[in-house]
């Protein structure tokens, strides 16, 4: 007997075909037979009419590396819709733990650590992905190897190019990684102490990963007034090493730079037909998180986290910074403070600008007091970016869709603060947004979230419903599938998601979770 079918529904497989009245039959964790199933006895049926039935979405650009550790219900991404999720983006990772020390790791990676009970017991790629599996995450999760553990346990924080041998060693532990299972690497560029990466260690990198078929993702090194040369970076270490190559989160920061993604795009076009392997992802947002370091130039970041707070400390260092800031392609007033780990009411959810106006400072000021006091731990949400540039990203064949956001709980430690709203809704807010205003047709917005991420990611078994794959299903309403989370209220969970499944099981009913946990730790290979 079926174990659950999806009968009255419009199907969209995922693979960009036009939407369809179809059921879907369920069983032993796979998609058993899509088509006219009127009549088949099934365990449980389950009333999609006036729904789209669609593959869960593959949420392609995360950041849940810790979160789902400390919650693994993973609630502001199964509640949304997602299915799957990719971490390890933007060179920010976990593993492997070899050569640096522990304390200056995690506060490399503070953008991840939200919960300091999370410990840290595992030294490889193999021992974090069985951690992961022992969690019993409610959603799939596939691992990228990121840059950061990389460098810092081969060739440390310090403002160097990597030596041959230390060359050697990072593609040695990156194969190691792979090996285990990893889905690919990334980097990123803007965080120390990527920011003194070469490009003959990305390239070395990039080599590593295309010997195995995986995937290669760049946060580049700016996506204000050198966004270009830091696309052509990209697409040149792609075209030498063959590698599939993604560009993370593909935005242009600041009014003089607007326009600048249309350009972006066109090089990639040309790229790809010279044969290269290049894809984008994007969220549907006007504004973007990282942590407020990122602002911080890479100078004044060498040494890692204590050395860059010691060094903050220092007048004629500020004195430096402050100088370097007057000409940045944002103001304070586009910059808000979405997170510090401490309890200091009336800091978090306010922009530096107004911070600044109530203390009698400036904004250079503000921001160099919080990341001295907190280093890379303190979180913003910063705007300036184009309507007319997220729609040309959006548009774009070669665009998936990725949130860069995290499974967080409003009722446990990954809650606190004032997170960007994309980690709650931004699948609904595509939807509602781009397809129900007609900006964006529903096979493609749905391919974008599930098929393409899922090629991308080199899942095999996601992201189309099909006959034979994985049962991962979300089932929304389209005239009501809305994001209820603002950048004043994140932590709302969306409205229109009539079920979420996973792997077969039913997850999420009605928009309640019902504790279910059936995601698996998907390895490549």
């Amino acid at each position: 007997m079926t174990d659950l079918l999806i009968t009255g529904g419009t199907v969209v497989d995922g693979t960009g075909a036009p939407e369809r009245r179809a059921d879907v039959a369920v069983a032993g964790g796979l998609v058993e037979a899509v088509g006219d199933l009127t009549g088949r006895p099934a365990a449980r049926v389950l009333d999609a009419a006036g729904h789209v039935v669609a593959p869960g979405f593959v949420d392609v650009h995360t950041h849940s590396d810790l979160t789902l550790l400390s919650s693994p219900a993973a609630h502001s991404k199964v509640r949304q819709g997602v299915t799957t999720e990719l971490i390890g983006n933007c060179g920010l990772g976990v593993a492997p733990v070899v050569g640096a020390d522990m304390a200056a790791l995690r506060g490399a990676a503070g953008y991840l650590d939200l919960d300091p009970a999370v410990t840290w017991d595992w030294t490889d790629m193999s021992g974090y992905l069985a951690t992961l599996a022992e969690a019993r995450p409610a959603v799939n999760v596939a691992s990228l190897v990121a840059h950061i553990p990389l460098r810092a346990g081969v060739v440390g924080f310090a403002d160097r190019a990597a030596e041959p041998a230390e060359l050697d060693r990072m593609c040695g532990l990156l194969e190691d990684a792979l090996a285990a299972g990893a889905a690919g690497a990334s980097t990123g560029l803007m965080y120390a102490p990527l920011t003194y990466a070469r490009e003959e260690e990305l390239t070395a990198l990039a080599r590593t990963v295309a010997a195995r078929d995986r995937l290669f993702s760049w946060h580049i090194r700016d996506y204000g007034d050198d966004l270009l040369d830091s696309v052509r970076q990209v697409l040149r270490v792609a075209e030498a090493t063959g590698c599939r190559t993604q560009i993370s989160h593909l935005i242009a920061v600041g009014r003089r730079n607007w326009g600048k993604v249309a350009r972006a795009l066109e090089l990639v076009d040309e790229s790809r037909a010279r044969g290269a392997d290049v894809g984008v992802d994007v969220y549907p947002y006007l504004a973007g998180n990282a942590p407020l370091s990122q602002l911080v130039p890479a100078w004044a970041q060498a040494g890692g986290e204590t050395a860059m707070r010691a060094r903050l400390a220092e007048e004629s260092v500020r004195r430096r910074v402050r100088a370097e800031w007057s000409d940045l392609p944002t103001s304070w007033s586009e910059v808000t403070v979405s997170r510090i780990p401490a309890d200091r009411p009336g800091v978090a959810g306010r922009t530096v600008a107004d911070l600044a106006e109530a203390a009698g400072t400036g904004g250079a000021d503000v921001v160099l007091d919080l990341v001295g006091e907190f280093g890379n731990a303190v979180m913003m949400v910063a705007g300036g970016r184009s309507e007319e540039d997220l729609l040309a990203a959006l548009r774009h064949p070669a665009t998936v869709i990725g949130s860069d956001g995290q499974a967080l709980d409003p009722e446990g430690p990954t809650g606190a603060g004032v997170p960007h709203p994309r980690s709650f809704g931004c699948y609904p807010r595509l939807f509602a947004d781009h397809v129900r205003t007609g900006r964006l047709p529903l096979a493609e917005a749905v391919r974008k979230c599930t098929g393409a991420p899922a090629a991308r990611a080199g899942l095999r078994d996601r992201g189309e419903l099909v006959a034979g794959m994985a049962a991962d299903v979300v089932v929304f309403a389209p005239d009501r599938i809305a994001d209820l989370a603002t950048y004043a209220e994140p932590q709302r969970y969306p409205s229109g998601i009539r079920a979420v499944v996973v792997n077969g099981q039913v997850v999420v009913e009605h928009g309640t979770h019902l504790g279910t946990r059936p995601g698996s730790v998907l390895r490549a290979g």
